[in-house]
């Protein structure tokens, strides 16, 4: 493989909603700082759209492994560990960046970060199931999450309420924070519809569309909603239109900033959501904001959306209360675009490199863990 004069970054990723819009933004920014990256796939492969998303400057090295979460009982670790070191002898990475748990584990030569987007057991206590996590079939995951944070080189949160809850359950030292960032272009003065949009998994417990579907049929202006309608491996559609909502099914990405482009409300109704991308591009599309009251929102978005419980009733007055409401419809639109400008590629690209640059210092002087350290100030 060919490198550049820069430092090497070998990076997982899975091709399924958020982890892949935000591992290819980074892969640009860190490309465009000077670095060589590449970019291995677990789980379902990209779709060309996906690969375009790239620009040709990232090394795409697709594999047909199983992503975590889809292997519990770690069936395949074992072939993981072949394949991801092979990879990784022969691209001389200076870093090793996984977007999961399990591969910290593995024997690198290297200095490894991990990036806690999410994980299972967060997520089934959210859906209100955390029993679940302490079954034959989820115990190896919990135990493999918390052993790969404990072999990072340093690990790293897109919140501090996300930090500190992976802490809680994993009993884990405290990580890093760095913000997720977007690089689309922030839009001001957009001749806006009337219309109210939200995305995501449909069929996840934990994006809760069933409390915003309850919530649409006396609202004034038209609810559309994106986002894969079917759980995968499953043939039968739990949601489907009803009264003023109307369910897009899956689109692109360049589609769905279409429909946030267009949309004067963008709302989340999650019940679990430890940054929310897609909350990030609706604000920097211009968008008025209402959300759940949960953590990781409030430390974001605080002062410049509104939040409700989860409750149909609670959406639906703040909704009525915006459509009806010119005036608060721009105050929230134009705080929501400042506020998004904290969150940028950029930013989050120079935080990334700092941390690189200083896990690759302290394993040079045979130090395998960076001390901890607020690397979020790296993003001013």
């Amino acid at each position: 493989m060919k490198h550049s004069s820069g430092m090497r970054i070998l990076m997982t990723t899975d091709a399924i909603g958020g982890v892949w819009t935000y591992a290819a933004t980074l892969g640009r920014g860190l490309v465009e700082s000077g670095c060589d990256v590449a970019l291995i796939t677990l789980g379902p492969r990209p779709n060309d759209v996906q690969r375009a998303a790239l620009n040709g400057k990232i090394t795409l090295i697709e594999t047909d492994l199983a992503l975590e979460w889809q292997d519990p009982t770690g069936r395949d670790t074992a072939r993981a560990a072949r394949e991801l070191t092979s990879v990784a002898r022969s691209y001389c990475p200076d870093v090793v960046h996984l977007n999961s748990y399990r591969e910290a584990i593995f024997e690198w030569a290297v200095p490894t970060i991990v990036v806690a987007h999410s994980c299972v057991t967060s997520w089934a206590a959210a859906c209100g199931d955390p029993e679940m996590m302490d079954t034959p079939q989820w115990r190896p995951y919990v135990a493999a999450v918390a052993a790969g944070l404990r072999a990072a080189s340093a690990w790293v949160a897109p919140t501090r309420y996300f930090r500190d809850e992976i802490v809680s359950l994993y009993g884990a030292e405290s990580g890093h924070v760095i913000w997720n960032g977007s690089d689309i272009a922030v839009e001001d003065c957009l001749p806006k519809q009337p219309i109210i949009f939200s995305a995501g998994r449909v069929w996840d417990l934990a994006k809760n569309f069933r409390s915003l579907i309850a919530a649409a049929p006396d609202l004034a202006w038209p609810v559309i909603i994106a986002g894969q309608v079917r759980e995968p491996g499953r043939t039968d559609n739990p949601l489907q239109d009803t009264a003023n909502v109307r369910l897009r099914g899956e689109l692109s990405h360049a589609e769905t900033l279409v429909c946030m482009r267009e949309a004067s409300v963008f709302v989340s109704a999650a019940r679990y959501e430890p940054f929310g991308l897609g909350v990030l591009e609706a604000a920097r599309c211009g968008c008025a904001l209402i959300l759940s009251d949960i953590g990781s929102f409030r430390e974001l978005w605080d002062g410049v959306a509104l939040f409700a419980r989860d409750d149909p009733a609670e959406f639906a007055r703040l909704l009525d209360r915006v459509c009806h409401d010119e005036e608060l419809q721009r105050h929230l639109q134009e705080g929501t675009r400042e506020r998004s400008l904290r969150y940028s590629a950029a930013a989050m690209t120079r935080a990334y490199r700092a941390l690189y640059e200083h896990a690759v210092l302290n394993d040079t002087a045979g130090a395998r863990r960076v001390a901890t350290a607020s690397w979020a100030e790296a993003r001013a």
